[in-house]
């Protein structure tokens, strides 16, 4: 491919296929953020997915979106979603001259751009960013260990969003290639300190109360029944609500829950929300206390709103989180620590700002978003020159 030798050269302007869950999720949210990144650089994005990424809402001239249709077919008990995306990814290489794959998820995603780059011809290269689930949960499943190796083995380059997703996907699944640490970021022109006034009026926030906060998709895996009986202990010590932001499977069973220890007059469940910063500014610590966690992006968006965070010890937690410096970490299964951590960080002022002060200086230092970005510009980089 002459212009894939050309733009290697330059590295001006790339045309970069994007596939990605476009739903609410960590995953959707740092594939999005990166591609609009990317677009910001002078690179053309083409995303090839079921539907709009959900943090795509600005029009963008450097952005483009090809949609994934199912069609039924009687023959097909279930929609055969991975060829469907294959065959879309095929047509979108040929008819856009893409120069590159993104792609975040080894199942489906990957091993669909493997068929689509075998169906159409093409030696268009493939980077794989694993996230989590396709590893912690798909990877140990016998069944599907070897689809997710094979999805690894057969792209180019893949990246693993923390050092222990990393460590964990060379053990259990074996690939036949390194896998390179890239962590996820956010974007600071969204996430930083804002005004919280409408919000402590929202949701009647006594000035005198502190306030925690707990951002998710409300899985078990989260173990937001320990955050639950954790804030009860809290509400013995301090006057605190706890907002709970998302949702989910396990929202019926943690409304009863919370119903039977008391503190549902102090629990506010808000839903899915987009003004995240807002909520995030109003908050003084947040809770992690998840059993999985292949990295915590809710952690970055609340330490660049400078919020301190408890979080258990579980996956890439503490990668982002320093124990004693902008939050703590806690055993996971232990509401007893979490409530203590918690309290400890909400009675004493002068740790709290220390600690929130560290947390911006975290972001900053560690995973701001053109540090982040670059890693990913120079994989594409290498990419394309092994592929000349």
């Amino acid at each position: 491919m002459s212009n894939l030798r050309e733009r290697s050269e330059t590295m001006k302007r790339l045309k970069i296929g994007v596939i990605c869950y476009p739903s609410l999720g960590g995953s959707g949210v740092v594939a999005t953020e990166l591609a609009l990144k990317m677009a910001e650089k002078g690179h053309e994005i083409h995303f090839i997915t079921s539907s709009l990424p959900f943090r795509y809402s600005q029009p963008n001239d450097r952005i483009h979106f090809h949609e994934v249709k199912i069609d039924g077919y009687a023959v097909f008990k279930y929609p055969p979603y991975d060829i469907a995306l294959a065959n879309r990814i095929g047509q979108v290489i040929e008819e856009e001259q893409l120069d590159l794959l993104h792609v975040h998820y080894a199942v489906p995603h990957a091993v669909s751009a493997v068929l689509a780059k075998d169906m159409v011809q093409s030696d268009i290269g493939i980077i794989t960013t694993l996230h989590g689930t396709d590893v912690t949960i798909l990877g140990h499943d016998p069944a599907l260990r070897n689809t997710v190796k094979y999805g690894i083995d057969k792209s180019d380059i893949t990246t693993a969003v923390s050092e222990s997703l990393r460590k964990e996907t060379m053990e259990l699944i074996e690939p036949a290639k390194e896998i390179v640490t890239v962590y996820n970021f956010i974007d600071e022109t969204t996430y930083h300190p804002v005004d919280s006034t409408a919000i402590r009026e929202e949701f009647q926030l006594p000035e005198n109360d502190k306030v925690i906060v707990h951002i998710s998709n409300f899985r078990s895996v989260k173990r937001i029944p320990d955050l639950i009986r954790a804030f009860a202990k809290i509400r013995k010590t301090v006057p605190a609500k706890l907002l709970l932001v998302g949702e989910g499977p396990e929202m019926p069973r943690i409304r009863r829950l919370a119903d039977s220890l008391g503190v549902t007059d102090h629990v506010i469940f808000t839903g899915k929300r987009d003004d995240l910063p807002a909520i995030l500014s109003a908050s003084d610590v947040m809770v992690l206390p998840s059993e999985k966690e292949a990295f915590g992006l809710v952690l970055l968006e609340g330490f660049a709103c400078g919020v301190p965070a408890v979080g258990t010890t579980a996956g890439g937690i503490p990668e982002v989180i320093e124990d004693g410096v902008n939050g703590y970490l806690v055993p996971v299964g232990s509401p007893e620590a979490i409530a203590e951590k918690t309290v400890a960080i909400l009675q004493d002022m002068d740790l709290q700002r220390r600690m929130s002060e560290n947390a911006l200086r975290t972001v900053c230092e560690k995973f701001g978003s053109s540090h982040i970005v670059s890693q990913y510009e120079e994989l594409y980089g290498r990419l394309l020159r092994e592929g000349q």
